[in-house]
């Protein structure tokens, strides 16, 4: 039997090995979380716009929508029926464009991939048609244009949703935080380093002040609401790869 040949006998290189996705700079992955728990604040914002003054319905709370869909149906309440479902329609709608403008998360993906910004800037714009229509109406908004708004709102949010799904981050989230509060308690009973579950929580609390600046925004100073939605995305839209890098990884 003949010994084995080898690449320097036949002069072909061996095939390579898969290569694990490239380990990012701390530093980098840190102000990307930063950037993900500011939007968190806008998701809270347009939550507590929604559920107060559009027909309480959330905006990015497809979970709690469904629920208000089963009840509406139980209750026979067809006002309640038609809010919260148009309200998943459009997030469902806002998912699919952010994928098509986010893509899947790649091998070669820097921390924050430019289609992040791209989707981002969508958002953005669609954002700002809200707060138009908001200031337009304040004060004799009906049914009708309050349901539209709901919609643009939960279209936004799901464009934000599947746009943080770049980032190809486990549990990375910055509307559905139900698993992301589920992961943050099971890593304090597991007693884990605070640098696991410590990101988790600033989500979870950015999140709840979103709401709480929000609710009292739209309660007393109501024609500065939208501001909290735009403001803050805008902020990330337009200076997130000069604040992360381009090209960090």
């Amino acid at each position: 039997m003949g010994r084995p040949t080898s690449s320097a006998d036949t002069g072909v290189a061996p095939p390579a090995l898969p290569t694990s996705r490239p380990r990012h700079d701390p530093r980098a992955t840190r102000r990307r979380h930063a950037l993900v728990v500011t939007l968190t604040f806008a998701t809270g914002a347009a939550d507590a716009m929604g559920f107060l003054a559009l027909g309480g319905a959330f905006s990015s709370v497809m979970t709690g929508n469904m629920v208000l869909l089963g009840l509406s149906a139980g209750a026979a309440d067809e006002e309640l029926a038609l809010t919260s479902g148009a309200a998943i329609l459009a997030f469902v709608v806002g998912l699919l464009a952010g994928a098509g403008l986010a893509g899947s998360p790649r091998d070669d993906d820097p921390v924050w991939p430019r289609q992040v910004t791209n989707a981002l800037l969508v958002e953005l714009a669609v954002f700002v048609a809200y707060l138009v229509g908001w200031e337009a109406t304040e004060g004799h908004r009906s049914d009708q244009v309050a349901l539209g708004l709901l919609m643009l709102s939960a279209v936004a949010l799901g464009v934000q949703s599947s746009a943080v799904q770049r980032f190809g981050v486990n549990g990375l989230s910055s509307t559905y935080l139900t698993g992301t509060l589920t992961s943050f308690i099971g890593d304090l009973a597991a007693r884990r380093p605070h640098t696991t579950w410590l990101p988790r929580g600033k989500v979870l609390l950015m999140l709840m002040t979103g709401a709480a600046v929000g609710a009292l925004t739209t309660l007393h100073l109501p024609r500065l609401a939208p501001t909290l939605c735009v403001v803050p995305l805008g902020l990330v839209a337009l200076g997130a790869r000069r604040f992360v890098g381009t090209t960090a990884r």
